[in-house]
C-alpha cells in the first residue's frame, strides 16, 4: 500500500480550468508574485516534501503519540527533523507580508499547500497550522512592537504559536471563562487560569511558543463582553529578539485522545503568567474571530484530506483485492476472483468519496480566493462582497466538509472489509483521526447555528442571497445548454428551494424560536449539498466543453462523477428539506423525564 499521493491534476482542474487562479491573482495584485509558473514550481516542491517526508511519519504519530514528562513534551520520532526542515525551506513565511519577513504570496496559495501537509500527516500538520491563525490575529490587531517582537519570529517558524480558549467548565460558551488578567505597573498583566483541549500547546519542535489566550480585566463585565485577548509566551522575549527567561505557565499534562495522536492536546496551566494585551480591553472576541475564521477554514481542510486519504487508500486496495465474481459475468477469468472494484456497492463507496473530494476542493479553493479578495483587493464593494459570501460559506465548508469527511473515511475503512479494521493498512487510523474534525473550532451543531441563526435569519437573509444569486446567473447562463440540462434544471429547483425553506424556517421562528435550533443541523446539511451542486454543476460545464481533448478521460471521468452526486448524493437534500419542515414539536414537546 503506497503513501498519500498529491492528487495534482485535480488540483490544476479546480485552480486552472474551473477558479481562474491566474486571472484572480492578477485582480488582487499578486499577478507577478504568484505567476503560474511559480505557483507551479512551488506545488512540485511542496507535493515532495509531503509525499517523501510528512506522509511516511503519519503511521509513526500515530504509533508513538507524544511523550509528556514533567511540563515537557517530546514529540514522535521525525516530527522536530521533518519540521527543521519546514522552517528552512521557508514554507512558513510564504503568504504573509515583506514587512514582517514573509513572501508575500496570496493566501490562497498557502491553504492548498495546507492541504498537501493536512493529507499527508494531519497531526504533524496542525503544529504548524495553528501559528498561522496567531499570525493573522497579530497582523489584524498587534501593534507595531508586537509584530515585531512576536510576529516575525513566527512568520520565519523560529516560534509557533496557540489558541486558548476552551476551560475545563465550559466550551463554546466563553461567556463562562474564569481565566484572569490583573494589571502590572509595566503595562503587562498577571495571567492565570487553566487551558484545555490546547492543540500544540506544548512541543520540542520550536524554540518558543506563542500562546493567544482570552481571559478577563478585573473590571470587565460579564459574559462575553468582558473578555480580552492577551499574548503570553513559553519564553519571554530578550532585548535581540531572542527568548530569555521561562514564563509561568507549563503543559500539565496530555489528554489521552481516540485520534490524532502525533499532536500535543495540552492541558495548559498559566499561573500569573506575562501577559500583553492586544486589541482593545474587553473586545477579545472580536479579535479572536480572526483566529476562528482562520481555523475553520483549516478544519475544512481536515475533512477534505480525511476523504482524500480514504479514497486513495480504499481505491488502491479495490484495484487488487479479489473477492468474487462479478454478478454479469467474470471480469477477471485467468484469476480466483474478481477485483472487488467491479461490484455496484464497492464503486457506490469509492464514488461518494471520490464526489466529496473533489467537491470539497472546489469549495475550499473558492473560499480561499475569497480570502485573498477581502484582504487585497482595492475595490470596497467587491471586499465587502467576498466578506460576505466567506461568512455565509465558512461554517458549511467547516461543518459539511468534516461531516462528509468522516463519512468517506468511513467508507474507504468499510472498502477494506475486516482488514479495514487493522493498523497496517491505515484506514482505521483515518477514521479515528477524522471524527475530531466535527467536534474542535465549533462543533457541527454550533456552525449550524451560526449559518442559520446569525448569518442567514439575522442579516434577514442577505447572506445567502449573496450566493443563491451567483447560482441563480450560471442556471440563466446555461438554462439553453442541452448538455447540461441534467445538471441546470435540478440546481436551479433546488435553489430556489433553498430561499423558500429559509423563509418558512423565519417565519415559524418568529411564533417559537426553537424552530431556528431544530432545523440547524438539518439547514447546514441542505445547504452543503447544494453548494456542492453548484460546484459540480460548474466542473460539469468545463468537462463538457473538452471531451474531445488529449486527456478525454479525465474530463469524462469528472463530468461521470457529477452525474453520480446529481443523482445518488444530491436527492439526500429531499429528507433534509422533509425534515427541517417538520419543525420543533417532534423534539420539545418531551418532558426531561421523558426522555
Amino acid at each position: 500500500m503506497s503513501d498519500y499521493k498529491v492528487p495534482m491534476r485535480d488540483m490544476q482542474f479546480v485552480m486552472n480550468e474551473l477558479l481562474d487562479f491566474d486571472a484572480h491573482y492578477q485582480s488582487i495584485g499578486k499577478g507577478d508574485d504568484a505567476s503560474s509558473d511559480i505557483v507551479s514550481a512551488i506545488m512540485e516542491e511542496s507535493a515532495k516534501f509531503c509525499e517523501n517526508v510528512l506522509a511516511p511519519l503519519n503511521a509513526v504519530g500515530d504509533e508513538e503519540g507524544c511523550q509528556w514528562n514533567d511540563g515537557e513534551v517530546k514529540t514522535p520520532t521525525g516530527f522536530k527533523e521533518a519540521y527543521q526542515q519546514f522552517v528552512e525551506a521557508g514554507w512558513p513565511s510564504m503568504t504573509h507580508e515583506e514587512s514582517v519577513g514573509g513572501q508575500g504570496l496570496p493566501e490562497s496559495l498557502g491553504t492548498i499547500l495546507s492541504e498537501m501537509a493536512g493529507s499527508a500527516n494531519w497531526s504533524w500538520a496542525m503544529y504548524p497550522g495553528l501559528s498561522h491563525g496567531a499570525m493573522k490575529t497579530l497582523e489584524l490587531h498587534g501593534t507595531d512592537d508586537q509584530k515585531q517582537t512576536y510576529l516575525t519570529q513566527l512568520v520565519s517558524g523560529a516560534w509557533t504559536g496557540t489558541m486558548c480558549l476552551t476551560e475545563p467548565h465550559c466550551g463554546t460558551d466563553l461567556g463562562m471563562l474564569r481565566t484572569k488578567a490583573e494589571p502590572n505597573a509595566d503595562g503587562s498583566y498577571n495571567i492565570t487560569g487553566t487551558k484545555i483541549f490546547i492543540s500544540a500547546g506544548e512541543h520540542d519542535m520550536a524554540e518558543n511558543i506563542v500562546h493567544i489566550v482570552l481571559a478577563r480585566l478585573p473590571d470587565a463585565p460579564e459574559g462575553t463582553k468582558g473578555i480580552s485577548l492577551f499574548i503570553v509566551p513559553k519564553f519571554l522575549p530578550n532585548g535581540d529578539g531572542g527568548v530569555g527567561e521561562r514564563n509561568a505557565l507549563a503543559c500539565g499534562s496530555l489528554e489521552h485522545k481516540m485520534g490524532i495522536h502525533g499532536n500535543a492536546t495540552c492541558v495548559m496551566n498559566f499561573d500569573g503568567a506575562k501577559g500583553f494585551l492586544i486589541g482593545p480591553p474587553n473586545r477579545g472576541l472580536n479579535c479572536m474571530f480572526t483566529f476562528m475564521n482562520t481555523a475553520r477554514i483549516g478544519t475544512a481542510l481536515q475533512g477534505l484530506a480525511h476523504t482524500e486519504v480514504g479514497y486513495q487508500k480504499s481505491l488502491e486496495y479495490a484495484k487488487d483485492r479479489l473477492q468474487m465474481r462479478a454478478l454479469s459475468g467474470p471480469k477477471n477469468p485467468e484469476g480466483p476472483a474478481d477485483p472487488i472494484i467491479v461490484h455496484p456497492d464497492v464503486r457506490r463507496m469509492l464514488l461518494t468519496q471520490k464526489a466529496f473530494a473533489e467537491g470539497g476542493r472546489m469549495l475550499i479553493y473558492f473560499a480561499s480566493q475569497l480570502v485573498d479578495t477581502e484582504h487585497h483587493a482595492e475595490d470596497e464593494e467587491k471586499k465587502k462582497e467576498a466578506a460576505d459570501l466567506l461568512a455565509l460559506l465558512t461554517p458549511i465548508a467547516k461543518a459539511f466538509l468534516t461531516e462528509t469527511g468522516f463519512e468517506s473515511a468511513n467508507l474507504g475503512m468499510q472498502c477494506f472489509g475486516g482488514h479495514g479494521y487493522i493498523k497496517e493498512w491505515g484506514a482505521e487510523q483515518n477514521v479515528r483521526d477524522a471524527r475530531i474534525s466535527m467536534l474542535y473550532e465549533g462543533t457541527t451543531g454550533i456552525q449550524a447555528l451560526d449559518l442559520l441563526g446569525r448569518k442567514v435569519l439575522m442579516s434577514q437573509g442577505e447572506l445567502l442571497k449573496r450566493f443563491t444569486k451567483i447560482i441563480h446567473k450560471f442556471c440563466q447562463a446555461n438554462a439553453d445548454n442541452e448538455a447540461l440540462a441534467e445538471f441546470v434544471g435540478p440546481l436551479a429547483e433546488l435553489n430556489k428551494e433553498w430561499g423558500e425553506v429559509t423563509m418558512h424556517i423565519g417565519l415559524t421562528a418568529m411564533e417559537n424560536a426553537e424552530e431556528v435550533g431544530a432545523a440547524s443541523v438539518d439547514y447546514l446539511m441542505y445547504s452543503g449539498y447544494i453548494t456542492l451542486a453548484y460546484f459540480w454543476a460548474r466542473a460539469a460545464q468545463v468537462a463538457e466543453g473538452k471531451l474531445d481533448s488529449s486527456e478525454a478521460s479525465f474530463y469524462q471521468s469528472k463530468l461521470k462523477t457529477a452525474r453520480f452526486f446529481y443523482q445518488r448524493i444530491l436527492p439526500r437534500t429531499k429528507t433534509l428539506h422533509a425534515t427541517m419542515k417538520s419543525g420543533a414539536t417532534n423534539l420539545m414537546d418531551f418532558e426531561l423525564n421523558e426522555i
